[in-house]
């Protein structure tokens, strides 16, 4: 009697369990954006290919210009044709769309802030996501009596093999002696012993 109803709590746990697994895979919804390339792939695309475009480049392309700051300095002023998408807010609804629209279209994407070093975290982020049809201008805003100033900047780029110097560096630590830990005598410590006084001997003849 008490191993059927050992097995009849097995047997309800395991059908609870499976219900739970089923409601769980019923309701997951997947995550609208998902990474198609990882931060290595990342890394090394944006150390060998050439992702900076200059103001004068801008002006001679057919390419779209999207301004990453607030609203209030956007409306304040902007480059000629450019679109709005607020750094924080650039994977909400609206503009994932255009987002996907200019990227089915092959459109190059123009993104700039006041900073080229505003624009690097959206740019990662998108280019994480799988848009390779983006760029970083290198250019500088700010305002004099409430006019939008730009200017080129120049932006170094290191040319270095981070590859190479990392093996190169490898091979130097291989090829190095290791050092070999000297060993440091402690000279012992010698704690007198008291010799004990002798007591005077009590009493008398």
């Amino acid at each position: 009697m008490k191993e059927l109803e050992k097995t009849k709590r097995i047997s309800i746990a395991s059908v609870l369990f499976i219900l739970v697994v089923l409601i769980g895979l019923l309701t997951y919804k997947r995550p609208k954006h998902m990474y198609a390339v990882n931060s290595k792939t990342t890394l090394e695309n944006i150390t060998t290919e050439n992702y900076l475009i200059s103001l004068n480049e801008i002006e001679n392309s057919d390419v779209i210009l999207i301004d990453i700051r607030n609203q209030y300095e956007f409306e304040k002023g902007h480059l000629n044709n450019a679109l709005n998408m607020y750094a924080p807010e650039i994977l909400n609804e609206e503009n994932t769309g255009i987002l996907e629209e200019l990227k089915s279209t092959n459109k190059t994407i123009i993104m700039y802030g006041n900073t080229p070093e505003e624009v690097v975290v959206p740019f990662m982020i998108l280019h994480q996501l799988g848009y390779q049809n983006l760029k970083i201008a290198t250019i500088k805003n700010s305002y004099s009596q409430n006019k939008l100033i730009t200017q080129n900047i120049v932006v170094e780029k290191s040319e270095a093999d981070i590859n190479a110097f990392i093996s190169e560096s490898i091979k130097k630590a291989a090829l190095q002696p290791k050092p070999t830990p000297k060993v440091i005598k402690t000279p012992k410590k010698i704690i007198p012993i008291k010799k004990k006084k002798k007591m005077p001997v009590e009493g008398g003849c």
